[in-house]
Parts: structure tokens; sequence; C-alpha cells
């Protein structure tokens, strides 16, 4: 069935779902209930980990920070090396980069998170904040989910 605009009735607007053409006061089809959108519950979190919004790599990297990690990595497209090896003290993660240096030289890497593979790290790897309150600490940047 077609509305006198010609679109064919449907619940999502634009002159779908009511009678009349656009730009005219529209009255809804009889019958017809509409649904109000509804934002899903924010899943459970489990106990002791980072709450999903916040378990992004940089996050776990930040918690990271001044571990020596390896970082392997993939460069498409490259002629001279297509994969490479990174070892190095985390000093910084966002969203997009990784910042390392190499203890023996004090270089430091700018790392692209587009080409991370994958890290590990010889110790344990922290992933949960120790103390109350340290979700909000200013040092550990959060951003909206993604």
């Amino acid at each position: 069935m077609y509305s006198q605009s010609g679109y064919p009735y449907s619940p999502y607007g634009y002159g779908y779902g009511t009678q009349g053409t656009p730009g005219m006061a529209q009255t809804p089809t009889p019958g017809f209930v509409q649904q109000q959108p509804t934002t899903p519950a924010p899943p459970p979190q489990a106990p002791g980990q980072l709450p999903l919004e916040q378990s992004f790599i940089e996050n776990i990297l930040r918690l990271n920070r001044g571990k020596i990690g390896t970082f392997y990595m993939t460069f498409e497209y490259n002629e001279r090396w297509n994969a490479k090896v990174f070892k190095g003290v985390v000093e910084a993660a966002g969203r997009d980069h990784i910042i390392i240096s190499d203890p023996q030289t004090g270089k430091r890497y700018l790392l692209l998170m587009v080409n991370l593979d994958y890290v590990t790290f010889d110790e344990e790897i922290k992933y949960d904040y120790d103390w109350p309150g340290a979700a909000a600490a200013p040092d550990l940047d959060t951003y909206p989910p993604r």
C-alpha cells in the first residue's frame, strides 16, 4: 500500500506509516502503534575487570606504563619489511598510537595502533584498577564508547 506521496507505508518516517504527503499534517495509519526506540542496558561487569567501554588496548597499555613489552607490528604493502618487532618500555598510549622507549638506547618510538598485531610482556599484565575511584583518576583518560 502506498501513501499519496508514492512511498510505501512504514513505521520509520519520511512519509512512511502515515497518510498524506510530506510537509503536510500527517495522521497515523489506523491500528498502527509506533514503538519508541529503546537503549539497551549496559552489560554486567565482571569483578576485577575494566568496564567494557574502558577495556580498549590503549587503556590496558596505560595501566602497564613503565613495563617492558614486545610489540608485534605488520605493515601492508611495505616492500622493505612487512612485519617488525619493537621492544621497549610503555611510555604512553592513545586511541591510535603507542609511545615506547628502548631502555638501552633511550630511543623513542611512536607506533600506530592500526599496525599493531599483539603485545607480549615478560611479567604479569595489569588489567584492573587497584584503588577506589581510580576510574575517575585524571591520568587515566577515558573516551566515549566507539
